[in-house]
C-alpha cells in the first residue's frame, strides 16, 4: 500500500455536489482507503478569464494501485461527473482530480508527473494539503508542505468555503 494525496476541485455546476461526489467515489473505490480529507476552500480561478471561483480540497488515501492505474481511476471518476477535457489549459470544469504526491515517488511520464509539477506554486493545493499533512516533505524540494504553503499564502485567493467574505 502506498499513501497518496489527491487534489479535488471544480468550478462548474453544483460545486459542492461534485466535490462530495468525487470524494464518495474515491471512498467507494476498490484498492483505495480514504484516510483524511481537508476542509473545503474557495479559491480564485487560475486560467482563462470569466471563470467563477473554485472549490478545492485534498484527500489522503492509501492504495494498492500503481500511479498510472490510480490516474486512470481518477479520470474515470471525472468522466462520470461530466468532466469534459478540452484543449484549453485550466479551463472551467465540473471536477478535477490530481495526484499531488504518491509516497516519495518521482515520476515524469507522458500525462503523469509526480509530485505534481506546479503544486508548490499553488495556494489552492497547498492550503488544504497543509491541513492534512503539514510536516510532510516535498520529495523533490525537501521542504515541508507547511513551509511551502506559508510562502504562497494569499487570503484574497484562497479562503475557507464557510467563511463570509
Amino acid at each position: 500500500m502506498e499513501r497518496a494525496y489527491i487534489g479535488v476541485g471544480g468550478n462548474l455546476g453544483d460545486r459542492v455536489a461534485y466535490l462530495e461526489g468525487a470524494c464518495a467515489a474515491l471512498e467507494a473505490s476498490e484498492q483505495i482507503e480514504l484516510l483524511a480529507r481537508s476542509r473545503t476552500y474557495e479559491t480564485a480561478p487560475v486560467g482563462p478569464p470569466g471563470q467563477g471561483p473554485y472549490l478545492n480540497a485534498v484527500v489522503c488515501l492509501e492504495t494498492s494501485l500503481e500511479p498510472r492505474a490510480l490516474l486512470e481511476r481518477l479520470q474515470t471518476i471525472e468522466t462520470a461527473a461530466g468532466r469534459v477535457r478540452g484543449h484549453v489549459r485550466n479551463a472551467p470544469r465540473t471536477i478535477d482530480l490530481d495526484i499531488l504526491l504518491y509516497g516519495d515517488w518521482k515520476l515524469d511520464e507522458e500525462g503523469l508527473s509526480v509530485p505534481h509539477p506546479r503544486m508548490h506554486e499553488r495556494g489552492f493545493v497547498l492550503e488544504p494539503l497543509a491541513e492534512v499533512a503539514p510536516q510532510l516533505l516535498h520529495p523533490v524540494l525537501g521542504e515541508t508542505i507547511a513551509a511551502l504553503a506559508e510562502r504562497v499564502r494569499d487570503p484574497d485567493a484562497v479562503w475557507l468555503f464557510a467563511e463570509s467574505r
